[in-house]
């Protein structure tokens, strides 16, 4: 045990002589977080939209006063006829036209259903579908409350009550459907790996490099006491950021952390034990730190945030890649974050998802360390 601790306090002042190091593990972290938590955003918001007004009635411009209010569009301008909104959208001036046709008012005097046509620019197909959500939405909204001030006449011409069907929805978890939500926690994910997995290969590399490894092997200390030492000061780091970032997460960004911190806390060991395996594993594979960054970075971290779910959703991918995600730990620890930081979720809802980067983890692990142990024999 005292051999082990030498070697674990080596590490430390390696560690932090190390002046390029620090940074890496502490302010990158904290930098890739900030601007992922405010660039990785869906939500949409002042869309700059065109107006064709053919009616001009009340009806019409208590329309338009529904649009501009809402807060989801910017009106940028108006044209007499939809032929001419196509320079707006072409040249990026706009994204949504919203053309009110000819008798707009006649309808709902008449109490026949308007029709209002919406166009959108089809090149941002996120900000396009959204938007022409919100269209749907407004529009709706204006008809529901035409109908509902309609319906006293309606009853007294027919002679009885009129039902009325509606629909009152209800989101969980995220009320309020903000993308930063789903996004900032998983950033967590991606900061760990760069920590444990990419920064601990490159250091062995390093030492490769320089020949204090060897030095090392020709010491009493025992194989599993070297790989052990090398690992903890990461474990350490990884834990560090883990603090650090869930408070960024909760205070600036508002994401609440709804669960247990602690069990947040253990679950992170176990995908720990997954990230440095690997890079423990990379580092017994290759000769340079350029090799060990590129193979952890392009053959590793890169296919694990695709394949994780971080990104795009699981359910919408290829049959095989499916089935290839279920070996992405990436993909059980981005389940624990949301299920702990929007949900809530105990450990009788997350045990799966903890079972699985157990066995992960305990399986890289071990081969990492065979392959490590077979490199200083």
């Amino acid at each position: 045990m005292q051999a082990l601790l030498s070697m674990i306090r080596k590490e430390f002042q390696q560690l932090r002589q190390d002046r390029k190091m620090i940074p890496a593990m502490i302010v990158g972290p904290v930098m890739q977080l900030i601007v992922l938590g405010f660039a990785a955003n869906l939500d949409v918001n002042h869309i700059p939209m065109v107006l064709v007004d053919q009616d001009r009635t009340p009806a019409s411009r208590a329309l338009v006063e529904r649009f501009t209010g809402s807060g989801y569009f910017d009106l940028v301008g108006s044209e007499e006829t939809a032929q001419t909104i196509e320079p707006w959208l072409v040249e990026g001036r706009a994204q949504i036209a919203v053309v009110i046709g000819h008798g707009y008012g006649e309808d709902i005097a008449a109490g026949r259903p308007p029709k209002v046509q919406a166009i959108a620019d089809g090149t941002d197909s996120n900000s396009s579908g959204l938007g022409l959500g919100y269209v749907s939405q407004i529009v709706s909204g204006e008809g529901a409350e035409l109908v509902s001030s309609k319906r006293p006449l309606l009853e007294k011409a027919i002679g009885k009550p009129v039902g009325q069907l509606e629909l009152v929805p209800r989101v969980w978890y995220n009320p309020d459907l903000r993308s930063r939500w789903f996004y900032v926690p998983a950033v967590l994910a991606m900061v760990l790996m760069l920590v444990t997995m990419i920064l601990p290969s490159m250091a062995v590399v390093k030492e490769k490099e320089i020949g204090t490894l060897e030095q090392l092997i020709v010491t009493p200390l025992r194989p599993w006491q070297i790989i052990l030492g090398k690992l903890t000061p990461f474990v350490c780091v990884g834990m560090f950021d883990l603090c650090l970032i869930t408070g960024l997460v909760t205070g600036l960004f508002k994401v609440p952390l709804r669960g247990s911190f602690l069990l947040l806390v253990g679950l992170t060991f176990l995908f720990l034990m997954t990230t440095l395996g690997l890079g423990l594993l990379v580092s017994s594979l290759v000769r340079t730190q350029q090799q060990a960054m590129g193979f952890c970075v392009y053959v590793l971290m890169v296919p694990m945030i695709y394949l994780s779910g971080l990104i795009f959703p699981i359910e919408n991918m290829p049959h095989g890649f499916q089935i290839a995600s279920r070996v992405i730990p990436v993909r059980y620890y981005a389940n624990i974050l949301r299920g702990i930081f929007l949900k809530g979720s105990g450990l009788d809802v997350l045990w799966p998802d903890a079972l699985a980067l157990l066995i992960i983890g305990t399986t890289v692990l071990t081969l990492a360390s065979l392959r490590f142990r077979k490199s200083l024999d």
